[in-house]
């Protein structure tokens, strides 16, 4: 998929004595968007953006050696005449002794006719690193502008976590002027050894540049025009995190002391052998136990106590990824974490007072969020129809975040009618759940409307359970409603020569919380990686008809 920008110039930091001014300079081909304030919380804010930088930069999926230039010298060595190596060998060997007898003598000379050289050899070095490390931003941050705050959000490399850095405008102090909207801000990685410098004794400004966009049709050749080709993985997983975030959790605080000492038990051992899991262990008005395997290793979180109803043992793998909260320890009030289930996401939010920053994660680091999790289809999935949905997103825009119920009082509409809408833009990249203030809010992934026939069907499920309902294969057995506004449903789905009984629970939201089937598929992955076609074929008959 490919995303152009147009750039006035690039994101700047000048520094003086006395004060720091921070210029993200934003996409000029889409919808003006900006903002200029002074930070009030420096050192707050630096820690912040910060982390975000390190989920950027994350990539912890395993990595081969590359053995191909061996191979290669291995074949070569096969092929030599080792009569004729013999010979040219010793002739070197007369053309060497001669060279090393210089060296030597050059060796023996002091330390300062030799530092020019390796000056010029670290520089060299750096130069390569810094232009390396400048490749490894695939996508340039999104940036959004609301009325309430202003936030960050950015992808890892490995696609497996998320991140999300919200700040309210009680962070700054002197706000100028801004325009909500969703714009790319172009963000490399000197700008991010810039955001070290931010001090506290210094005022620093923060600007989403607005005369950007008042550049003159007559000077486009300073422009800054980036083109990148990305894979549709990285989008469809960006669609997928928003969806998730909008599923039912298991939730509880965490002490910053105890995501430290999460992080100093995997700084200071290193498994050699699996599991590798991480076990959260919840009992209702107890304190939060954290277990790590292998070696059974607890952690009994005091400050902690788990304030839910029922007991619960949730295993999450991939913990080493927590290590990008370090940095918000020393100014996070607390972390409130959000597990779907065992193997499934997990979201960790960060409580920076006037800032929140939230960490996604995929079930494992190998489970990227684009090819194996498939939580769109566990969302509210209500029909509706295009003027409704459209008639839902103007409202939303309106304020530009809202809660769902709210919303649905406001238009005087169905709740399940403003969570379907909200779901399908969700999907489509135009809105997003934001799990800290619990509402939905307007942000445009891109300028241009995503091609979701490439982007939606990672597997063929969903396009087969539209099959079965075609073909009227689909039957339902029962319906069950409970006091909660639960909905119980058991079917038959005919699938060639064999019949599934797929069941489900959808709660009052219309979200799935709990399947079974005893096809293949489903016992083998459960909901790791999203319902079985025959689950959701299921799921979509109930709501053609209810």
């Amino acid at each position: 998929m490919k995303f152009n920008y147009t750039y006035s110039n690039s994101s700047t930091v000048q520094q003086t004595s006395s004060r720091t001014g921070m210029s993200f300079a934003p996409d000029l081909q889409r919808q003006p968007t900006f903002f200029v304030g002074e930070l009030r919380q420096n050192v707050a804010f630096r820690e912040a953006i910060s982390a975000l930088h390190h989920v950027v930069v994350s990539d912890l999926r395993f990595k081969p050696k590359d053995r191909e230039a061996y191979k290669r010298w291995r074949d070569q060595q096969d092929e030599l005449d080792w009569q004729q190596v013999a010979s040219q060998r010793a002739e070197i060997a007369d053309k060497i002794a001669p060279l090393q007898e210089q060296l030597s003598a050059l060796q023996s000379q002091s330390y300062q006719r030799r530092k020019p050289y390796y000056d010029a050899r670290q520089q060299y070095y750096n130069y390569l690193y810094q232009k390396d490390k400048d490749m490894w931003f695939v996508l340039d941050p999104v940036i959004t502008v609301h009325p309430d705050e202003v936030f960050f959000e950015c992808f890892s490399q490995d696609e497996s976590s998320y991140g999300r850095l919200g700040a309210s405008y009680e962070v700054f102090k002197n706000i100028n002027e801004f325009e909500c909207g969703t714009t790319n801000i172009d963000y490399s990685a000197a700008l991010y050894n810039e955001f070290q410098k931010v001090r506290s004794y210094r005022s620093t400004e923060l600007k989403i540049d607005p005369s950007g966009f008042e550049v003159e049709t007559a000077h486009e050749e300073n422009f800054k025009e980036v083109k990148i080709d990305l894979p549709d993985s990285w989008v469809r997983g960006f669609l997928q995190v928003s969806s998730a975030m909008s599923l039912p959790t298991i939730q509880f605080d965490l002490h910053p002391m105890d995501i430290y000492n999460i992080c100093m038990v995997l700084r200071r051992h290193k498994e050699k052998k699996g599991p590798r899991g991480m076990r959260y262990v919840l009992e209702p008005g107890q304190s939060v136990k954290v277990v790590f395997e292998p070696w059974n290793l607890e952690i009994i979180c005091a400050r902690s106590p788990y304030t839910g109803a029922e007991a619960q043992e949730v295993r999450v793998w991939g913990r080493r990824r927590i290590h990008i909260l370090e940095r918000l320890i020393p100014i996070a009030k607390k972390f409130t974490v959000h597990l779907l289930g065992t193997g499934m996401p997990s979201f960790y939010i960060a409580d920076l007072g006037d800032m929140s920053f939230t960490l996604g994660l995929s079930g494992w680091t190998a489970n990227d969020w684009s090819s194996s999790g498939n939580f769109d289809l566990m969302a509210p999935r209500t029909e509706v129809d295009q003027w409704t949905k459209q008639k839902v997103f103007d409202a939303l825009k309106e304020n530009w975040a809202e809660n769902p119920h709210d919303l649905a009082k406001r238009l005087d509409m169905n709740p399940q009618v403003i969570l379907g809408a909200l779901g399908s833009y969700t999907q489509a990249g135009r809105a997003i759940y934001d799990l800290n203030k619990q509402v939905y809010r307007v942000r445009e992934l891109s300028k241009d409307p995503l091609p979701m026939d490439s982007l939606r069907f990672a597997n063929e499920r969903e396009s087969k359970a539209t099959r079965f309902l075609v073909g009227n294969q689909v039957s339902i057995t029962s319906v069950t409603d409970d006091t909660m506004g639960a909905v119980t449903l058991q079917g038959e789905v005919s699938d060639l020569d064999q019949t599934y009984n797929p069941s489900l629970t959808i709660d009052n939201d219309q979200r799935l919380i709990n399947a079974q089937c005893n096809c293949s598929w489903h016992l083998q992955n459960k909901l790791y990686k999203g319902p079985c076609e025959h689950i959701l074929a299921l799921r979509m008959e109930h709501s053609r008809r209810y």
